[in-house]
């Protein structure tokens, strides 16, 4: 696997214990049909996939798509260690066209997928609604912003504003590309009633290991190596703040509070 890409699944398997909490709520806002069979488009090591299944009961089935054969070995990796063969499956597709007849499923999600792939939302979501049966929900949940740096908001601001940081946007990018354009996406698409939701998950001190260990990782996820895109005060700042090794790092702060959100636009393939 590609350095980059070994990199993002070993830190999507990282934030699985800051981001648990917060998606079982998104999903039981959902209210999804026990023992029903879903779709997880771009489901990458499958976290997620298994989580739903569990939820639904072992009568429910969860097919999680991805285009990076070494995700899915990783996520049938998971499903054999964690009992869930049974339950979820594992195919490799790209999503513009999906290898199943319609109305396949009782419903589709998608989780940090949508608006951050090249492909046009409006085309992957009517290609959803083609193998979902008439009432089925189609979901997307997107992570869109965080507070993670108390105290310093101007550094954060500066280190959102960086390419990394704006990613997977970019000055080239349509404006009815960005992810908070979800609802027109949806209705688009003939998804109704089209709504959106944001999700809030609080951090607070004191830090379990394996929550301190996400945060660091996130913070190099989310930015990067800002340095030629920052000042040399604001990079010694992000260092000191941010580093594992810093003896400032912000994360050991007694009180530490941060805060991130996801948001999710969902709507109905029509009856």
């Amino acid at each position: 696997m590609p350095a980059k890409e070994s990199q993002y699944l070993k830190s999507l398997l990282l934030s699985h214990p800051l981001r648990e909490q917060l998606v079982r709520r998104i999903f039981d806002s959902w209210q999804l049909p026990p023992e029903s069979r879903g779709l997880d488009l771009g489901c990458g090591p499958g976290l997620y996939t298994m989580m739903l299944a569990e939820m639904l009961g072992h009568s429910a089935h969860i097919t999680g798509l991805d285009a990076n054969g070494e995700f899915l070995a990783q996520a049938r990796w998971l499903a054999g260690q964690t009992g869930m063969t049974n339950r979820v499956a594992f195919e490799e597709s790209h999503a513009r066209r999906l290898p199943f007849g319609d109305k396949s499923f009782d419903w589709a999600f998608s989780m940090d997928c949508l608006g951050s792939i090249p492909e046009d939302p409006v085309v992957l979501l009517s290609e959803l609604a083609r193998v979902v049966k008439p009432g089925g929900l189609i979901a997307v949940m997107i992570w869109s912003s965080q507070v993670l740096l108390p105290g310093y908001p101007l550094l954060e601001a500066k280190l959102n504003a960086t390419a990394a940081g704006i990613a997977p946007y970019s000055l080239t990018m349509k404006p009815e590309r960005h992810i908070m354009c979800g609802l027109d996406w949806f209705a688009q698409s003939g998804l109704q009633p089209a709504r959106a939701q944001t999700f809030v998950q609080d951090v607070c001190a004191p830090l379990r290991p394996e929550i301190k260990t996400a945060l660091i990782d996130l913070f190099s996820m989310r930015w990067g190596n800002p340095e030629a895109e920052l000042s040399p005060i604001d990079w010694r700042d992000y260092q000191r703040l941010c580093s594992a090794e810093s003896p400032d790092l912000i994360l050991d702060t007694p009180n530490y509070y941060a805060f991130f959100t996801y948001s999710t636009f969902q709507g109905r393939v029509h009856l």
